[in-house]
């Protein structure tokens, strides 16, 4: 369950969320089963933050900060995640149905059992990352042109 005063910071607005989060950087923000759905936390800094079964679906997540979270069975069904920091990042079963994952960072995400059908991972960087059992996206290139080292 996600912790009270996690979330209303959250809800003050990315910048005010921001700077409590560079005000405290060793707490480690619990927003585990929040319904964040059509949010706009566009460049928001949810590194190392606890998102499991979190519902993102609809929002605008683009340029986030996520490297390090968990997103373990989060929802982020057409979610925009472009140039999002997902490095070793936990999405194991998430639902990523036609999220847009333009030019964001993969790197070293575990993507277990992950459904990515319909999303758009065109330039992104998915080097290193753990695909295994992921529903992945069909592509005019195929799926693994999509990986850069």
């Amino acid at each position: 369950m996600a912790h009270p005063h996690h979330v209303y910071m959250l809800k003050q607005g990315v910048a005010i969320w921001n700077r409590w989060r560079q005000e405290n950087p060793t707490i480690r923000p619990d927003l585990s089963n929040a319904n964040l759905a059509r949010a706009n936390l566009a460049l928001a800094n949810f590194k190392q933050v606890n998102a499991r079964l979190a519902d993102f679906t609809g929002a605008d997540l683009r340029g986030i900060d996520l490297r390090e979270a968990d997103l373990t069975l989060t929802k982020l069904t057409q979610a925009v995640l472009s140039n999002a920091n997902l490095s070793a990042a936990n999405l194991t079963g998430a639902d990523i149905t036609g999220a847009s994952l333009k030019e964001a960072n993969l790197s070293y995400a575990t993507l277990k059992s992950a459904n990515l059908t319909g999303a758009d991972l065109s330039g992104a960087n998915l080097s290193g990352a753990d695909t295994d059992g992921a529903i992945l996206p069909s592509s005019r290139k195929g799926f693994w042109g999509l990986f850069r080292s």
